[in-house]
């Protein structure tokens, strides 16, 4: 079967893609490894994304803004950025949205919400956006081979497709990726990041923080309040080696509402779990190329983020920006889809939007992961001068709302 387009991967950034092309007029298939149901109904996996502005606007264009359900989009008005123990917590820095022109930096959003929303507007039926994408579940791909004819793809259960052009959305970890020989360079930060929503006494006042305690980084994502108990509630993030926070894992509820209490050093009051635990270790990743012949990568398959910056979604939603951008200007214009100038292209822009980012999100994981003296005297005296330089948190807050 021929289709235009393949796109591997439908978690957000494919699905993203396929939704931004559905009014093109090109044959899209999708091939997903999951089943339809995981696709539809997504299980709550713990991480709640921070969206830009920018994202933001991106979303309301593809129509998944607004299946997102406004219960499940939350405020982030500020930021607050802290180092040292809690008997010492200064300096600090606060990023306010007074420093950019919206009323909030940003967004939070459960990552399985977006990734029903994006499902949900994706498939819709036939309407003035297009036709949906043929869509292969269950199954994954075993073979891929791309020349100056054509790419030629073979999934698992025997089915054989042809198209003019694949793009890889399948994670940081892209089979496709490799067997594409694209190599890609792996930094693991030797850290995992436990996430969970909690309920606690003291308000958020929708703030996010960043926590760069001794020997441990915490992280606080302003929610909407506990539907059941009314309670502020937060995604909390907890980052560890790895050794060090497998026991947190196998706490009961009790014993670890305890234990987060106590690291977040009472500051929020008690603090009660609301979701289940789930752990992720960081592990950050830049493919060397974007491209190949008759093939792109975009969201993680391209740039995999250390969280710290919270761009990583954002970042992979820009790298379908970009590519849908090209793929649609050159269908108007009669061009080919897998041109190697257009696919250049795509891959110098992304290059230009993600390499700075990413390499200061890398400096700044490292530096706040390293507990030698020269290391924290350093976090902190950046710290203190980006308190008292407004411009540079100015710089940060654009950088935030994804607005510069």
């Amino acid at each position: 079967m021929h289709h235009d387009l393949l796109i591997i991967g439908a978690g957000p950034a494919g699905l993203s893609l396929a939704r931004a092309l559905r009014a093109s007029g090109m044959r899209i298939a999708l091939i997903e490894q999951a089943p339809r149901e995981a696709l539809a109904h997504p299980a709550f996996d713990g991480r709640e994304i921070a969206l830009t502005q920018r994202s933001a606007q991106h979303l309301r264009q593809l129509g998944i803004w607004p299946l997102l359900g406004n219960e499940h989009i939350a405020p982030l008005r500020d930021a607050l950025v802290l180092d040292g123990g809690a008997g010492s917590r200064q300096p600090s820095m606060t990023i306010s949205h007074t420093l950019s022109p919206k009323p909030e930096l940003g967004f939070l959003v459960a990552n399985n919400r977006i990734r029903q929303a994006a499902f949900e507007a994706t498939m819709l039926p036939t309407d003035t956006s297009g036709t949906p994408p043929d869509l292969h579940c269950n199954s994954p791909v075993t073979h891929i081979h791309t020349d100056a004819q054509g790419a030629t793809i073979t999934l698992a259960n025997g089915t054989t497709l042809t198209a003019n052009l694949v793009i890889a959305a399948d994670s940081r970890h892209s089979t496709t990726r490799r067997a594409m020989g694209i190599p890609a360079d792996l930094h693991d930060y030797g850290r995992t990041m436990l996430v969970c929503n909690m309920t606690h006494e003291q308000p958020h006042r929708e703030t996010a923080w960043e926590w760069f305690d001794h020997g441990q980084t915490l992280a606080l994502l302003p929610m909407n309040p506990c539907p059941v108990s009314g309670q502020p509630r937060s995604s909390v993030v907890l980052t560890l080696p790895h050794q060090a926070l497998l026991p947190l894992m196998e706490l009961t509820e009790t014993e670890f509402n305890t234990a987060i209490t106590r690291r977040f050093a009472h500051q929020l009051g008690a603090m009660q779990l609301s979701s289940t635990r789930h752990a992720y270790p960081l592990v950050g990743v830049w493919a060397q190329r974007f491209v190949a012949e008759r093939f792109a990568v975009v969201g993680d398959a391209a740039v995999g983020m250390h969280p710290v910056t919270a761009h990583g979604f954002n970042l992979g939603l820009r790298s379908v920006e970009t590519l849908a951008h090209l793929l649609t200007t050159a269908r108007q214009k009669g061009q080919s889809i897998a041109a190697p100038e257009l696919l250049r292209r795509y891959q110098t822009r992304h290059r230009f939007t993600s390499r700075g980012l990413y390499l200061a999100t890398h400096a700044l994981a490292t530096l706040y992961t390293r507990e030698e003296a020269p290391a924290r005297w350093l976090r902190r005296a950046m710290l203190g001068a980006g308190e008292r330089f407004t411009p540079f948190k100015r710089a940060v807050a654009a950088s935030l709302t994804g607005l510069h």
